[in-house]
C-alpha cells in the first residue's frame, strides 16, 4: 500500500472510533446535593433552614429536568426538616426515600424512631 491509501484509511479509521465515542450520562442529578452535605457536616454558618430552602431548590430543578433523585436526598431533607421541628414534612420526605429506594427501608424506619430533634 502506498502512504496516501494508509493515510486515508487511517482518518476514516480515527474518524468513525471518534464517532462512537459519547459522553456518559449520570444516573442522578446532584445539583448541589454534596456541598449542602459537607456543609452540613463541618457544621458551617448555613443555617438548617437555608440548607433545606437550597435542598428544594435544587430539588425543583432535578425534577423539572426529569432527572432521578440521588439516593438519600429525600433522607437528608426529612432530617433538615425534623430539626426544625417540621415533623409533617420530616416524615413525608422519610416516605419519599423509601418509594424511591425501597432498600433503603429499613434504615429510614431506623432513622423515623429513633430521631430525636
Amino acid at each position: 500500500m502506498n502512504a496516501p491509501k494508509i493515510l486515508l484509511w487511517s482518518i476514516c479509521l480515527l474518524a468513525a472510533m471518534g464517532g462512537c465515542a459519547s459522553k456518559p450520562t449520570a444516573i442522578y442529578q446532584w445539583e448541589g446535593y454534596q456541598a449542602n452535605l459537607d456543609s452540613y457536616f463541618r457544621g458551617d454558618k448555613v443555617g438548617l433552614e437555608a440548607q433545606a430552602q437550597l435542598m428544594e431548590a435544587d430539588l425543583k430543578k432535578i425534577k423539572a429536568a426529569g432527572s432521578a433523585v440521588p439516593p438519600g436526598y429525600s433522607a437528608h431533607l426529612a432530617l433538615l426538616y425534623g430539626q426544625q421541628g417540621y415533623m409533617d414534612k420530616f416524615a413525608a420526605y422519610l416516605n419519599e426515600e423509601k418509594s424511591r429506594f425501597p432498600e433503603s427501608s429499613k434504615f429510614v424506619d431506623f432513622l423515623s424512631r429513633n430521631f430525636k430533634k
